[in-house]
């Protein structure tokens, strides 16, 4: 099967099996999050790679990463700057993806960006905020859309982007149905002690500064 309900913890039980053969096979998922649908893989260069193609863009482009909670991000060895500390403290889990530094050796380098450091984002989607934890190990994430189209809000969409890659099974497809219209995660680069906006998403630099003071961009 192709596509898989999820729209419960029940059902994160139910599709953790068939994820993790299809992920242990180097297969590709589509998944909800708490703003738009993602696609993602193992964190493996092999994996990544296949990601990149399905995707439509250059290996060069890093993708971001999924944890379970900081936890798994330092496990991993990670970097949390003070600021970083402040502002996970603060908004995760949520639509705060964080660039760090650190994890050489432990994650492959064609995660990252031009600033030497990984972003990472733990999700407040709950069932995939779970998915993760049960997996043990970091997901892969980028928009479930080609380059220059809009993000896919549900299945339907995603069907229309990548119908011969689920129906070949190298993309399994997680429903969480139908999405809000959410603007993506707010990236934050803090790979050094003062900490820079990259993007402006779902979380406002008004917000940033409002609830982290001076550690917020």
């Amino acid at each position: 099967m192709t596509v898989l309900p999820f729209r419960s913890l029940a059902d994160v039980e139910s599709a953790l099996g068939p994820v993790e053969r299809h992920l242990g096979s180097g297969g590709l998922l589509a998944y909800p999050t708490e703003t738009i649908y993602g696609l993602g893989s193992r964190a493996r260069n092999d994996d990544l790679a296949r990601l990149a193609a399905l995707k439509g863009r250059s290996d060069d482009k890093p993708f971001l990463l999924l944890v379970s909670g900081r936890e798994m991000a330092v496990s991993y060895g990670l970097v949390f700057t003070a600021a970083a500390e402040v502002l996970a403290d603060r908004f995760w889990p949520g639509p705060l993806t964080l660039v760090l530094l650190g994890s050489e050796g432990r994650l492959p380098d064609t995660l990252r960006g031009p600033e030497g450091g990984i972003a990472v984002r733990w999700t407040s989607h709950g069932e995939t905020a779970a998915l993760v934890a049960r997996l043990g190990e970091p997901l892969s994430s980028t928009s479930a859309n080609l380059p220059g189209e809009k993000t896919a809000p549900g299945v339907a969409a995603i069907m229309t982007a990548f119908g011969p890659a689920v129906e070949s099974g190298r993309l399994l497809v997680l429903d969480g149905g139908v999405l809000g219209n959410v603007p993506p995660s707010t990236v934050i680069d803090c790979t050094s002690a003062a900490p820079s906006l990259i993007r402006e998403g779902a979380i406002l630099r008004s917000e940033l500064r409002r609830r982290a003071g001076r550690f917020a961009p």
